[in-house]
C-alpha cells in the first residue's frame, strides 16, 4: 500500500476541523486503499496509468494493433478509409477476455497516415458507430460536420528542442488563453498563429505561465471546450498535434510553462462523438440513472468508483504529460466532482457541508490519486483546482491526508470585485472587506487570485473594463477625449489588478486581452447570434494603436508583473497588513520590504498622510497614476522618503508621510 498519512496533518492547522478528523483520516485511508486495489501493491501508480499505451491504435514492427474496452459489445469492426467504410471480416476485433477487452491486429500497411476510421459496434438489441475512446486524433468533415478518428503516424516524429521550465519553483503568473479566439479576424485561430502572434505578447507582458483552454477535442465549439468528447485528442480545429507541440516547445524556449484545462468533471452527452452509450450501455464510464446525468450542464458524470474509469482518467493525466510535455493542469469543475449535489444551490456556510453524506468519496480519492500521479510523473508540474466550495484539505499534501492540489482558484475574489463595481458606490467601499477578500484562504492553501477570468465575460456579462466604462469605451478611449468615466475606469482597472496581484497567496491569473481592458464580452458562434465570430476574437489592434488609451493599461500590467516578479514575491514572501481606513478609503500593506499605499477614494487626495512603518529609506518604484500609464502624473517619480520619529509616551513610532492622490497606488521599496 502507499504511504500512510503522517503527523501533523492539515487538520492540526485548523481547530474547526478537529470534530471531523476521523472523516479526514477515513478519506485519506480510502484513497490509499483504492491505490492499492488498482496497483495490487506490485507497481507504481505512474506505471498503472498507462492505459493509453495498451488501448487505442498503435503501430507495431509488422503492422498495427488496435484495442478497445467494450464489455457489452457482441461484435466490433474497424471501419473507415481502409475498408471503404464497409464492415469486413479482416477488420473484425476479437474478444480477449471476460472483462470486455477487444483486439485487432492488422498486418502490413493496411492503415496509412491521415486515413479516417471509426468503430462499428453491435450489442444486444442494437448497434452503432463510435469513435474509439482512446483516439489521439479526431477530425470533423467540413461539409458533413461528422467527426471521425484519424490515423496519425507522421513519417517524422516531432523533435523537442527545449526543456520544460520548473513551474513548481516560482509564482505562476498565468495568462489564460483560448487558441481559437486568439486572433483578431472573425474565425477560428490556429496553434501556429498563437505561437507566432500571441506567445510574443505573453512573454513581453511578463507572464510566465499560459493556461490553454479547449485543448481536449469537443464537438461543439461554443462549449468553450468544456464538453469534451475525445479525452486523448488535441482539438483538430486549431491544427495538428505537431503544431500544438511546436507551440508548447516555443513557450518553453521563452521560459513559459504550459498548463491545460483538464475536464474530468463530466463528458459530453453525444453518443456518436463521445463516450455516452459507447457499448450500448449508458453506464460504461458513467453512473447509471439520474446520478450519471448533470442536469445543469446537459452532460454525463463519470463513475469514479469504477476501476476502469480510474484507469482511463489517470492514464489521461499521464498522456498529456508524456505526449505533449505540458507542465500541469487546471482541473475544471472540481466542486461538481466532489459533491453529489454538484455544488448547485449550496452556500457552504458551515463545515458540515464538507463532511456530510453529500460528499463523493470516490471522486475525492480520484483527485488525490491524480495529484499524486502527476507529481510522480513530472515533479515540477503544478495542479490547480477550480473549486468554489473551499473544501478543506484540497490543497494539502497527500502525505498529510489532503488531495494534493498545488493551488485553488480564488473564485470568490472576482465576484467581490464585480459586485463592488456594479452594486456599491465608490464612496461606500469597505477597505476592511476588500482586505479580507484578498487574503482569505485556508492555512494549507495557495490560491490563484484574479480580477477576471473568461468566466466573468461570457455571454450576458462584461469584461471588467467594459463594466467600468460601458458605452464611453466606444467614444472616449482616444487620448484626445476627456471623460471622467474613462478616468475612473482606467484608474480602478489598474488598482484592482495591482492589489490582487500584490496580495496573491500563490499565483495570479488574467484572461487573454483583459490586461489592456478588452471591451464587451465573449460569445462563441451559435444559433442565437447567427453563428457570428464577432465576440469570439481578440482585438489586439486596440492595444497596438497608440492614439488610444488601451496600451496604457497593458503597459501598466507589464510593469506590475515586473514589480511582482523582481521585487515583491520572488521567494514567496507573505503579505503583511499595515493599515486600512474605510472613511479615507486608504489601504496599506507590505511584502518583502515593498510597501503598497492605496487611495481608493473617488475624490479626496491627501497631503502628508501618515502611516506607521519601520525606520529606513523608502524609494518610490511605481505609481499607478504615472503619465506613462495614462494617469495624471501628480506625484514626482523616483522620490525617496524617510519616516519621521514620533514620540508616543515612552514609545517611539515612525510615521511615513505621503501625498496620496485619489484613486492612486504608490509602491515604495524600503532599503
Amino acid at each position: 500500500m502507499s504511504e500512510p498519512a503522517s503527523q501533523p496533518t492539515f487538520v492540526d492547522r485548523d481547530p474547526y476541523l478537529t470534530p471531523f478528523s476521523s472523516t479526514v483520516s477515513h478519506r485519506a485511508g480510502y484513497a490509499r486503499q483504492v491505490e492499492y486495489e488498482l496497483t495490487e501493491g506490485k507497481t507504481s501508480l505512474s506505471d498503472f496509468a498507462s492505459a493509453h499505451e495498451y488501448y487505442g491504435l498503435h503501430q507495431t514492427p509488422d503492422g498495427w494493433v488496435f484495442r478497445e474496452w467494450a464489455p457489452n459489445a457482441t461484435a466490433i469492426h474497424l471501419v473507415g478509409d481502409c475498408s471503404n467504410w464497409g464492415v469486413e471480416d479482416a477488420f473484425a476485433l476479437q474478444r480477449l477476455n471476460d472483462t470486455g477487452d477487444w483486439e485487432l491486429r492488422i498486418p502490413g500497411h493496411a492503415l496509412k497516415h491521415e486515413q479516417l476510421f471509426k468503430l462499428q459496434l453491435s450489442w444486444p438489441g442494437g448497434g452503432g458507430e463510435r469513435i474509439p475512446a482512446y483516439a489521439r486524433r479526431v477530425v470533423q468533415d467540413h461539409h458533413t460536420k461528422v467527426f471521425s478518428a484519424q490515423v496519425w503516424q507522421p513519417p517524422k516524429p516531432f523533435a523537442w528542442q527545449h526543456g520544460s521550465p520548473d513551474a513548481g519553483s516560482r509564482m505562476p503568473l498565468i495568462y489564460e488563453s483560448h487558441v481559437g479566439m486568439s486572433q483578431e479576424e472573425g474565425r477560428v485561430g490556429t496553434y501556429d498563429e498563437f505561437r507566432q502572434n500571441v506567445l510574443p505578447r505573453i512573454h513581453a507582458g511578463g507572464y510566465n505561465t499560459i493556461q490553454l483552454m479547449a485543448i481536449q477535442e469537443h464537438p461543439y465549439y461554443g462549449s468553450f471546450g468544456y464538453h469534451v468528447a475525445n479525452f486523448f485528442a488535441a482539438s483538430s480545429r486549431f491544427g495538428t498535434p505537431e503544431e500544438l507541440k511546436a507551440l508548447i516547445d516555443e513557450a518553453h524556449r521563452l521560459d513559459i510553462a504550459v498548463i491545460v484545462d483538464l475536464v474530468h468533471s463530466h463528458s459530453v452527452a453525444n453518443e456518436l462523438e463521445g463516450l455516452a452509450c459507447f457499448d450500448g450501455t449508458p453506464y460504461l464510464y458513467f453512473h447509471e440513472g439520474a446520478r450519471g446525468r448533470h442536469e445543469a450542464w446537459g452532460s454525463r458524470c463519470f463513475d469514479y468508483g469504477k476501476p476502469q474509469v480510474l484507469h482511463f482518467l489517470l492514464s489521461n493525466c499521464r498522456f498529456w504529460l508524456d505526449e505533449y510535455n505540458i507542465d500541469g493542469f487546471r482541473f475544471d469543475g472540481v466542486t461538481s466532482m466532489m459533491y453529489h449535489h454538484r455544488g448547485l444551490g449550496t452556500a457552504f456556510g458551515s463545515y458540515d457541508a464538507y463532511f456530510g453524506n453529500t460528499v463523493d468519496d470516490d471522486a475525492l480519492a480520484y483527485l488525490t490519486l491524480a495529484n499524486k500521479l502527476i507529481h510522480q510523473v513530472t515533479p515540477s508540474a503544478i495542479t490547480i483546482a477550480e473549486d468554489v466550495s473551499g473544501m478543506p484539505g484540497l490543497c494539502a499534501l497527500v502525505i498529510e491526508g489532503g488531495c494534493g492540489f498545488d493551488y485553488r482558484l480564488a473564485m470568490g475574489l472576482p465576484d467581490t470585485w464585480f459586485k463592488l463595481v456594479r452594486e456599491v458606490q465608490d464612496q461606500d467601499w469597505s477597505m476592511q472587506h476588500i482586505w479580507h477578500q484578498l487574503t482569505d484562504h485556508r492555512p494549507e492553501e495557495q490560491t490563484v487570485s484574479y480580477v477576471e477570468s473568461h468566466d466573468q465575460a461570457i455571454v450576458g456579462d462584461k469584461t471588467m473594463m467594459f463594466e467600468l466604462v460601458d458605452a464611453a469605451m466606444y467614444s472616449s478611449m482616444t487620448k484626445t477625449a476627456e471623460d471622467l468615466v474613462i478616468d475612473r475606469g482606467m484608474a480602478l482597472h489598474k488598482l484592482l489588478r495591482l492589489v490582487t496581484a500584490a496580495t496573491a497567496g500563490g499565483g495570479y491569473l488574467n484572461f487573454m486581452g483583459n490586461e489592456f481592458g478588452h471591451p464587451e464580452w465573449i460569445d462563441f458562434p451559435r444559433e442565437g447570434n447567427g453563428w457570428s465570430y464577432h465576440y469570439a476574437r481578440r482585438q489586439w489592434s486596440l492595444r497596438d494603436n497608440h492614439d488610444l488609451r488601451y496600451h496604457y493599461l497593458a503597459d501598466f500590467d507589464a510593469a506590475m508583473l515586473t514589480l511582482i516578479t523582481e521585487r515583491c514575491i520572488p521567494h514567496g514572501h507573505a503579505v503583511r497588513f499595515l493599515y486600512a481606513d474605510d472613511g479615507d478609503k486608504i489601504l496599506a500593506f507590505e511584502r518583502n520590504s515593498v510597501y503598497f499605499f492605496v487611495n481608493l477614494h473617488p475624490e479626496k487626495s491627501f497631503t502628508d498622510y501618515g502611516i506607521e512603518v519601520i525606520p529606513g529609506t523608502y524609494r518610490l518604484v511605481m505609481d499607478s497614476d504615472e503619465e506613462r500609464f495614462g494617469g495624471h502624473g501628480r506625484v514626482a517619480p523616483g522620490q525617496t522618503f524617510k519616516p519621521e520619529p514620533v514620540s508616543d509616551g515612552n514609545l517611539l513610532r515612525y510615521m511615513l508621510r505621503l501625498y496620496l492622490p485619489c484613486r492612486t497606488a504608490l509602491v515604495l521599496k524600503r532599503t
